[in-house]
């Protein structure tokens, strides 16, 4: 079975999924297909392994990448059982996303520009990147791969989004003189790392310092409800305006 796992992810990945998770899945199903020395997909078999972790959703995603498996391998081999969908009933719900009003964008970019030193350029970082991604409605992983030669004089070019396409996204005049302003601050840092948002110690901003950095801003704007969900940088991106005013 291992070989046949081999070619499913071997195909899957030519229409441009990466499959990390997927694959991880698939190995550790196969390996319990034959500690019980199987070699075809059985039902009770996949339903028995999703069934070893802790919580639905768990459950549901495991037995889900097998059940997409089964419908590819059966189609070789018959003696591959076809498995019910959704056999755990799991429905997944998404929580509501905080919508940030035009005056949260602005003490947002205000605070990140008070962050210190004030003479570094961790400041002009974060009020550049917030002010995009309100600007833009780009994910937080778009903004975080950009490189200085993605800014073109029609827009941004994002490489390998969300489905492995490459898109242009238009930018607004003041967006525009944002990035300008941030780029000639930028220049002053003397980095070499081509990543348009940089860390203190010069090298691509990872999502995990930026996590860290945006809940502290959010405690500084005081906008962390006393009850409800936090908001998150992710919901920046259902926010498309020209607040670029302060960018």
């Amino acid at each position: 079975m291992i070989n046949a796992i081999e070619t499913y992810l071997s195909v899957r990945r030519t229409a441009g999924y990466s499959l990390s998770n997927t694959e991880y899945r698939l190995r550790s199903f196969g390996n319990f297909a034959a500690s019980r020395r199987e070699t075809h997909i059985r039902t009770a078999t996949a339903i028995k392994w999703a069934s070893e972790t802790a919580s639905l959703a768990q459950r549901h995603t495991r037995y889900e990448t097998v059940r997409l498996f089964a419908e590819y391998i059966h189609l070789e081999d018959e003696h591959h059982e076809l498995l019910p969908a959704n056999y755990f009933g799991y429905r997944k719900t998404r929580r509501v996303p905080h919508i940030y009003s035009p005056r949260e964008i602005q003490l947002l970019v205000f605070t990140a520009s008070q962050l210190k030193p004030l003479d570094s350029l961790t400041p002009h970082t974060y009020v550049a990147l917030i002010s995009l991604l309100a600007a833009t409605g780009l994910r937080i992983s778009e903004a975080l791969g950009l490189l200085i030669s993605d800014i073109t004089p029609n827009g941004l070019l994002i490489r390998k989004t969300k489905f492995q396409k490459t898109r242009l996204v238009p930018l607004h005049p003041t967006a525009v003189a944002g990035l300008r302003s941030y780029l000639a601050r930028r220049q002053t840092a003397n980095c070499v790392d081509e990543h348009l948002f940089l860390s203190k110690k010069g090298r691509s901003l990872r999502y995990s310092e930026v996590y860290e950095v945006f809940r502290k801003l959010l405690k500084l704007a005081d906008l962390v409800p006393l009850r409800g969900h936090t908001p998150r940088i992710h919901e920046l991106s259902y926010v498309l305006s020209s607040l670029c005013s302060e960018f």
